[in-house]
């Protein structure tokens, strides 16, 4: 069997991941496209606090959640260590107690289905301050042991690696798709007409511009995320994730004394790539209010990335009629570093016929109508 997976993302990278740990024959096509999402994003593992209420949601989420232990073990298996993946808890923060009260009790029911949950403890104001120093000694906490943060770039990386050590090939340039008579799509490259038996199609905010020649088309747009990434002089590799709760802002430190504060959420953005003031403006005073010990922080870097904003919550995660041959997984959103890896594995699965734990009909491709 021949496989091709389109796109090198989060997700794409590990659904060809996944696929090389079992088949022979498998291709990775990627094009780095400018504001590629996994390249700019801060990875927030923690969807036991979300105000998302829909349970096909959580249902991805969750298992997104607790599907990168696994990854992370069968990426050491392989030599790939530099993942950016680290247990460091969450924090949901602000000033209001009830509503961390409330938090604290969503938690808790979570954590009897999920014991992952772990410890979930409730922190009046300034005891937050003690896991995440800069915060406002204002703020109220309540800390959550079993979440996680992740280093887009490196664990994308890592992916990419380990599939090559198993034999997958990377051909990084553009693609175009091609119908043939047989109900089967194939890919043209520089190599010429590929005729794959399976093509996982993991464009992130591009897919549409893939599906075109295929008379395909799903709901979603690019939506822009803007993110600033801040430089310390301190030891920030154990500080948790903090998720404000009268925000959809966010506050990610990690290993290398940097802190990112995200993330604009500007939709009918399409591909404009460029980092506006009033975007970096809003970043940056959203995590300072949240987290004043900042403010003589060293502005490093903000990143570009454009989200595949679906028309509706759930991702977009199926096969599609007509085409014997093709498997459609993107439509994330600002979900993409906790769903992603998840996702990848279940469109490789989908590809190579395997059983897939749960009904997959409301991430039809298909099921809304795209936006005009």
């Amino acid at each position: 069997m021949k496989y091709v997976v389109i796109g090198g993302g989060i997700v794409g990278a590990c659904a060809a991941y996944y696929l090389s740990k079992k088949e022979d024959d498998v291709l990775l096509i990627d094009k780095e496209f400018a504001g590629k999402a996994t390249l700019a994003g801060a990875g927030i593992i923690c969807p036991w606090i979300s105000r998302v209420d829909d349970p096909d949601w959580f249902a991805i989420a969750s298992r997104g959640a607790l599907y990168y232990p696994e990854l992370i073990d069968s990426l050491k298996e392989d030599g790939e260590t530099e993942t950016g993946y680290a247990h460091t808890g969450a924090l949901a923060v602000g000033t209001d107690l009830n509503q961390l009260k409330e938090v604290k009790g969503k938690a808790e029911w979570r954590k009897r289905e999920h014991s992952e949950v772990g410890e979930v403890k409730l922190l009046e104001a300034p005891g937050a301050q003690e896991y995440f120093p800069p915060l406002s000694k204002e703020l109220h906490g309540v800390y959550i042991s079993g979440s996680a943060r992740l280093d887009g770039r490196l664990l994308g990386k890592s992916l990419i690696n380990a599939f090559q050590k198993n034999g997958g090939r990377l051909l990084e340039e553009k693609v175009e798709f091609k119908k043939l008579e047989n109900g089967k799509a194939a890919v043209i490259t520089s190599d010429g007409v590929i005729e794959a038996d399976e093509i996982i199609v993991a464009g992130g905010a591009w897919t549409n511009f893939l599906l075109e020649p295929l008379g395909l088309k799903v709901s979603q747009e690019a939506q822009r995320g803007q993110i600033a990434h801040l430089a310390l002089d301190e030891d920030t590799s154990s500080w948790p994730v903090v998720l404000p709760q009268d925000s959809s802002h966010y506050l990610v430190a990690f290993e290398d004394q940097r802190v990112a504060l995200g993330a604009t959420r500007e939709t009918g953005s399409g591909f404009d790539y460029r980092l506006t003031a009033g975007g970096v403006a809003e970043v940056l005073n959203e995590g300072i209010r949240v987290a004043p010990g900042l403010e003589e922080a060293t502005l490093k870097e903000v990143r570009i990335g454009f989200r595949p904003l679906g028309s509706d919550i759930r991702p977009i995660l199926g096969r599609v009629p007509l085409y014997d041959n093709v498997t459609i997984v993107t439509g994330l959103g600002a979900s993409g570093l906790t769903m992603g890896p998840y996702a990848g594995s279940i469109a490789a699965k989908l590809a190579m016929g395997e059983e897939v734990e749960l009904d997959l009909s409301p991430y039809d491709p298909l099921r809304m109508k795209h936006p005009e």
